[in-house]
């Protein structure tokens, strides 16, 4: 049922995009019978004026709206609520995107779209220094390390796909499709997450009872075992340190190798792209070729996992050689994670953090598998924000300073409490609390843009993204 209902949230977010790219193609040719027949608006009926509002002959209502980087209360302000979201985010595998464009929009004054933009930096800082601190750390329950490499080489390729055509959309789509697309998506994904967290919470529960039996048998003081979620961690396996012995042995370079590739592909494909013209042949067949480089690097890792010759090892021993269907899905949620990061800002961890619980992923393979491969797309979503020149850069490196430090705190905080109160679980309702937030926050900000556009008779539709000027 989990597995449907992110297939149907996936597909809709994609339905969405495949509409606004249409509707922006057929804009030009509409507009011209339009124009043909201008009609007085005092004649015009109610869905006409809806339709005028919506499709306008170069409507283009985008302007930058970058404060002076001064020191007051809006950056104090800013700095701690940024600080507080990053270090929730990083715990929660998120990014706390969610978090950071209200801040940078209400607090800091950035227009909605910069917003959009710092915030990837943001999440960026947060997920670099959230790997290099679960670099140090082994699976829960496992001996291997905590980040899944292979689930991250089938899923990361597709995700930055994502995030390429998440940036188009962000140019060519009204704010008031953007909000409504976040409270649907982000209230269903944070509903899953609490139902999965409160599944966890009973089943570590259990595990609390019969370490306390075995207890008043033996008088012996029991230690926090992490919640054995499936690999072969049944009772009585041994919990093995969750300190790897160094980070070098706890790399693997092959799986490294395979995302440095896509990620050095892809920045090749952007810089080049940005020196040809907006909507020429070269930009789309430039954008285009970004299309092999994932589908091959995904396939590659997707056919070792059907054949038998790979797994995926947060799985342990119950994990059985994937079907194509199953390629075909994971790689489907790739780039809806990716394209939802890229329209708005925000890790695709929104996405992936929910998906790996619902495979059965402990939470903390969850959150540092997630994190590892927010750390590529977010860094290929900064560059390509960059070049299109969408944020002031003295700000992007103070709040990239200002999330890394954060999440290095956060992650050590939040592994000691998991210690004390032995709950991982722990991970999962700050990942559904953090969603929930972000639903609440940017959907609010939205509703409101929304009504006060309205109220002035802005122009609300489709951006042009071939007249796009940053």
């Amino acid at each position: 049922m989990g597995m449907r209902w992110h297939a149907v949230a996936a597909l809709g977010v994609a339905y969405a995009a495949a509409v606004a790219v249409a509707v922006a193609a057929d804009r030009g040719f509409s507009l011209s019978l339009a124009g043909a027949a201008a009609v007085p608006e005092e004649e015009m009926g109610v869905l006409q004026k809806i339709a005028n509002l919506m499709w306008k002959r170069d409507g283009n209502s985008y302007q930058h709206v970058w404060p002076p980087m001064e020191f007051g209360w809006q950056i104090v302000l800013g700095s701690l609520i940024g600080f507080f979201g990053a270090a929730f985010g990083s715990v929660g595998g998120v990014g706390g995107g969610g978090i950071f464009v209200p801040m940078l929009t209400l607090i800091i004054g950035f227009d909605p779209k910069s917003s959009t933009a710092i915030s990837k930096c943001m999440i960026m800082g947060a997920s670099v220094s959230t790997v290099y601190y679960n670099l140090k750390l082994k699976h829960p329950t496992l001996d291997m390390p905590v980040i899944d490499y292979d689930l991250a080489v089938l899923i990361q390729p597709m995700l930055m796909l994502g995030i390429s055509i998440g940036v188009i959309f962000n140019v060519i789509f009204p704010d008031w499709l953007v909000t409504v697309l976040l409270i649907i998506l982000f209230l269903g994904t944070s509903t899953k997450a609490f139902l999965k967290g409160v599944e966890t919470w009973k089943k570590e529960t259990i595990i609390k009872r019969e370490d306390a039996k075995r207890l008043a048998q033996t008088s012996e003081e029991p230690e926090y075992a992490p919640l054995p979620t499936g690999p072969g961690a049944g009772a009585g396996t041994k919990i093995p340190s969750d300190e790897a012995p160094s980070i070098m042995k706890n790399i693997h370079w092959k799986e490294v190798g395979l995302l440095s590739f896509v990620w050095v592909a892809f920045l090749v494909l952007q810089v080049t792209k940005n020196y040809t013209a907006t909507c020429s042949t070269w930009y789309w067949v430039l954008n285009l070729l970004q299309v092999p480089v994932s589908i091959g690097v995904t396939m590659y890792e997707g056919l070792g996992l059907m054949s038998g010759k790979r797994v995926l090892s947060s799985k342990g021993s119950e994990q059985t050689a994937l079907k194509l269907h199953q390629v075909f899905i994971y790689g489907l949620f790739g780039i809806a994670a990716g394209l939802v990061g890229g329209l708005l800002g925000l890790g695709g961890g929104f996405i992936m953090g929910p998906l790996f619980l619902e495979l059965g992923i402990p939470p903390q393979v969850s959150s540092a598998t997630a994190t590892f491969a927010m750390m590529f797309s977010s860094s290929m979503s900064v560059v390509e924000y960059y070049l299109l020149n969408r944020f002031p850069v003295p700000y992007a490196v103070y709040f990239i300073i200002v999330a890394f430090i954060a999440a290095i705190i956060g992650q050590h905080v939040v592994r000691k409490l998991i210690n004390w109160l032995g709950r991982a679980s722990l991970i999962i309702f700050i990942l559904s609390f953090m969603i929930f937030v972000s639903a609440i926050s940017l959907g609010g900000v939205g509703i409101s843009n929304m009504i006060q556009k309205i109220e002035r008779n802005e122009y609300m539709g489709f951006e042009d993204l071939c007249k796009y000027d940053a």
